[in-house]
């Protein structure tokens, strides 16, 4: 599989592994913008003393688009529509809810309406 593939299309199916490697890159990406942030004095602190860098908020929003799509197709290997990502959306157990389908649980076996088995 291509990796460019990986974030930027909701077609297909992928499984937990790769799963785990798209979130593994979103972590990197995050380290990097915080440490370009501190590196280049972009921090700045709000009224409740907390900083916040301006490359960390723009790798942030532009991640916004990458994760629904990773999302979406881990969602299309258990068998369910990319909307299911809308579920996270529930304070608490939906995080949870997310966290046990697409990280933990297994894609169904076969083909089904979303493509072949990734594993196959």
């Amino acid at each position: 599989m291509d990796w460019k593939y990986l974030l930027t299309s909701f077609d297909g199916r992928i499984n937990r592994a790769k799963f785990w490697a798209g979130i593994g890159i979103f972590i990197v990406i995050a380290i990097v913008a915080f440490i370009l942030d501190t590196i280049l004095g972009t921090r700045f602190t709000t009224d409740s003393g907390d900083q916040i860098g301006v490359i960390g908020i723009l790798v942030m929003l532009a991640s916004i688009y990458f994760a629904i799509a990773l999302y979406a197709k881990r969602w299309h290997d258990r068998n369910k529509s990319g909307w299911w990502t809308l579920i996270g959306l529930i304070p608490i157990i939906g995080g949870i809810w997310m966290l046990i389908e697409l990280g933990i649980l297994e894609g169904t076996n076969g083909a089904n309406q979303y493509g072949p088995d990734p594993l196959a």
